[in-house]
């Protein structure tokens, strides 16, 4: 008589360890893929700053004129940035201007401190969700940016 008893207990409970694995495997996945594309945004950030700051290292080569400082730091910029897939839309921007208040305004370099020059040099990709795993819209970012500055010499005006 115990033996029917516990035959219909265990047969109650048919089924219970799928819907536990079920509910679990799906919290464990989000976490995965979360992680997952947390680690290519960081990896993609982490690349496009390296791209900017080796850009800005490459505008204290010397070079004919400020103009031709930009050029470099802008080209070297975007060579350091071509492992990103061809999906992605890159856009490195250098520019040499002065600073004041911490705001960048036009080049008027000079040899004094308050004319002081510096080259700042932006990369910017876009069109981050057609590479990215697709998720929700709030997870991904619209654009990506890594920048980076370097105070110049002023020796080439």
């Amino acid at each position: 008589m115990k033996t029917s008893r516990i035959s219909a207990a265990a047969r109650s409970q048919r089924g219970a360890y799928a819907i536990e694995f079920a509910l679990v495997f799906l919290i464990f996945f989000s976490l995965l893929y979360a992680i997952i594309c947390y680690g290519m945004l960081f990896t993609f950030r982490v690349g496009l700053q390296n791209a900017a700051e080796d850009g800005a290292r490459a505008a204290l080569q010397y070079q004919n004129s400020l103009e031709a400082r930009r050029q470099h730091a802008q080209d070297v910029a975007k060579t350091q940035s071509n492992w990103m897939p061809p999906i992605v839309n890159l856009n490195p921007v250098a520019q040499i201007c002065t600073v004041e208040d911490n705001i960048c305004i036009s080049a008027k370099c000079g040899s004094n401190w308050t004319m002081r020059c510096q080259i700042v040099v932006t990369v910017t990709a876009t069109n981050l969700r057609a590479l990215l795993p697709p998720l929700p819209n709030f997870a991904i970012p619209d654009q990506i940016v890594g920048q980076a500055s370097m105070l110049l010499d002023g020796k080439s005006q």
